[in-house]
C-alpha cells in the first residue's frame, strides 16, 4: 500500500496512444516508479499494428496528437498510418520513457492482493508488484474473424486487414470481406494490383468526401481549437431525427449520386439506417473503385468456403486466390478482462459479463486502485479519441495524486456510483442514432443493447464530468483534511 508523500508504484499495459500518453504525463511530473508493458516489439498500438495500403486515420492531423505534445509539420490534412505510427515512436524516444518501456513483455494475468494492497503483474519475464494497475490496451487490438464454414479448408490466402500479407497481389482473384472504415481504404490499393477484386458487402455503408490532400511547404496549417470547435458541432448530427443529422445524410448520399451514375448499383450502396448508427466513413475514391470493370459488388455476406471458391449468401459463388476479412475487432468484449482479477477472485470478464461498466469511464467496482483507459463509454463518434483520452489521464494523474496525498485505503469505486454512471450513459445515449438509427453496430454490446464503447455527448462534457478526479464516490476515502494536510482538491 502507498505510504502519504510516497510514489505510487504504477504498471501501465499498453503502449499505444493512451499508455504513452500517461507515461508522458507521469514523467514530466517525476514520477520514477511506473513500468509501461507492450506485447508487441514497440510501441504504437493499432498504429503499430496496422499496416495495410491506405491505412490513414479518419480525424484531421491537427486533432490526432497529444495537445501537450502538438505535431505541426503533418504531412497530409488526414495522416497515413506510418505518419502516426512515427509521431508516437518519437513521442516515446523524445519524452524519455525508454527506461520505463518492456516491450515483447504482455501481461499474462494481474492478480489484486487483498493482504499487501497492491497488484501482482504476471509477465512472462517474471512478476511485477504495484500500488496501481492501469489498462490501456485499447478497444481495436484483438482482430474480430466471421464463422466461416470451410474457411479452415480455404486454398488460398487468407488474412485479417489488420495483419497484412505483404505478399505481392499482382494477377491474382482478391475477395474483400467487409465494407467499413478498413475495407474503405484499402480497397482501391488493392484493385490497383489485383486481376480482379470482389467486395462482399454485408451491410453498406454512409460514405462522406474526404478532401484529403497534401499540405503545401508554405502553407499555414490549421488551428487545433479551430478543428476541435468544429468537430463539437458534428455531436448534433449524432442525435437521431435532428436536422443536423438530415443535413448530414443529405451531404451523403449527394457524394453517393454523384459518385455512382448507375441507378442499380446506387441502390446497393445506399444504407437503409440512419447516419452515424454505424460509424460514418470519408472516402474520395471508394465509389469510383467499385466502378472499376475489374471490380464486383457481391450485396451479400461472404457464407462459405468451398476449396478455393467463396460463396455469398446471394449463392452467388467466385473463385478466389486470396481472402481479406476487413471485418472489424473485438470490442464488447475484450480479451484482456480475463486476466485480471479483482476482489474475492472475480475476474472482469465475469464482472463485464452482462456488459461493460464503470465509473467515469474509467473505473470498476470490485478492482481497487485499477483504472482502464478507452475502455466502456471512452472513445467518440464525432471527434478524436485523443479528447477522451486526456481527459482519462487528467482523472488518473488525480487519483494518484490523491493516493499520495491521503495515503489512505486503495481506491475502489462504488458499486452504487458504477450504476449511477451507467444509468446517466443510457439517458444521454437514449436520443442518438447509436441507439435509435436501426442498425447494428460495434459501439452497442449486442446482448444487452446498451452502448459500450461511445460516450453519447460532446468531448466537453466529458472533460467536465471525467476529467477531474473525485474522491466521494470511493469507499472509505479520507479527505484531505482527514490525512493531516492541508488545502483541498485540485
Amino acid at each position: 500500500m502507498t505510504r502519504q508523500g510516497s510514489d505510487p508504484s504504477v504498471v501501465i499495459v499498453g503502449a499505444g496512444v493512451a499508455g504513452l500518453g500517461l507515461g508522458i504525463r507521469l514523467r514530466r511530473r517525476g514520477a520514477r516508479s511506473f513500468t509501461i508493458l507492450e506485447r508487441g516489439a514497440e510501441v504504437g498500438g493499432v498504429w503499430r499494428d496496422n499496416t495495410y495500403p491506405g491505412v490513414a486515420c479518419d480525424i484531421p492531423s491537427h486533432l490526432y496528437c497529444y495537445s501537450f505534445l502538438p505535431k505541426d509539420d503533418w504531412t497530409r490534412v488526414f495522416a497515413p498510418g506510418a505518419e502516426i505510427q512515427g509521431y508516437l515512436r518519437d513521442a516515446a524516444r523524445s519524452e524519455g520513457l525508454a527506461d520505463h518501456l518492456r516491450l515483447d513483455t504482455p501481461m499474462e494475468r494481474a492478480a489484486w492482493q487483498e493482504e499487501t494492497g497492491c497488484w501482482t503483474v504476471t509477465t512472462p519475464a517474471g512478476e511485477l508488484s504495484a500500488d496501481v494497475l492501469v489498462l490501456a490496451a485499447g478497444r481495436l487490438t484483438e482482430p474480430r474473424l466471421p464463422d466461416v464454414p470451410g474457411l479452415d479448408g480455404f486454398a488460398g490466402r487468407a488474412f485479417h486487414s489488420s495483419r497484412w500479407d505483404p505478399r505481392p497481389l499482382g494477377g491474382l482473384r482478391v475477395g474483400v470481406v467487409g465494407t467499413g472504415a478498413s475495407a474503405v481504404q484499402l480497397l482501391p490499393h488493392v484493385t490497383e494490383r489485383a486481376a480482379h477484386t470482389v467486395v462482399f458487402q454485408r451491410t453498406p455503408a454512409w460514405v462522406l468526401p474526404r478532401g484529403d490532400r497534401a499540405f503545401t511547404a508554405d502553407e499555414q496549417r490549421p488551428a487545433r481549437a479551430d478543428l476541435a470547435a468544429e468537430a463539437e458541432r458534428l455531436f448534433e448530427a449524432r442525435i437521431s431525427g435532428s436536422s443536423a443529422a438530415a443535413a448530414l445524410r443529405d451531404r451523403a448520399l449527394d457524394h453517393l449520386r454523384r459518385g455512382v451514375a448507375d441507378e442499380r448499383l446506387r441502390a446497393a450502396l445506399t444504407p437503409a439506417y440512419e447516419i452515424g448508427c454505424k460509424r460514418a466513413l470519408f472516402s474520395d475514391d471508394y465509389y469510383p473503385t467499385l466502378q472499376r470493370d475489374d471490380v464486383t459488388l457481391e450485396p451479400s455476406a461472404l457464407e462459405r468456403v468451398d476449396g478455393g471458391r467463396a460463396i455469398a449468401g446471394s449463392g452467388a459463388g467466385y473463385d478466389l486466390d486470396v481472402l481479406v476479412f476487413a471485418t472489424g475487432f473485438e470490442t464488447t468484449r475484450q480479451p484482456y478482462a480475463a486476466l485480471v482479477t479483482g476482489r474475492e477472485g472475480r475476474t472482469l470478464a465475469e464482472h463485464w459479463a452482462d456488459g461493460m461498466t464503470s465509473h467515469a469511464s474509467t473505473v470498476v467496482h470490485g478492482f481497487p486502485n485499477l483504472f482502464v483507459l478507452d475502455g466502456p463509454n471512452a472513445t467518440l463518434g464525432h471527434h478524436s479519441a485523443f479528447e477522451v483520452i486526456e481527459g482519462q489521464i487528467d482523472y488518473v494523474l488525480g487519483g494518484l495524486a490523491h493516493l499520495d496525498r491521503t495515503g489512505g485505503a486503495p481506491l475502489e469505486v462504488s458499486a452504487a456510483a458504477e450504476t449511477a454512471y451507467a444509468d446517466l450513459i443510457d439517458r444521454l445515449a437514449a436520443p442518438t442514432v447509436w441507439i435509435n438509427g436501426g442498425c447494428q453496430s460495434w459501439y452497442v454490446d449486442p446482448a444487452t443493447g446498451r452502448l459500450a464503447l461511445l460516450w453519447p455527448e460532446r468531448a466537453t462534457e466529458f472533460r467536465r464530468r471525467n476529467g477531474t478526479f473525485d474522491p466521494a464516490p470511493f469507499r472509505g476515502q479520507p479527505t484531505v483534511r482527514d490525512a493531516g494536510q492541508t488545502g483541498g482538491r485540485r
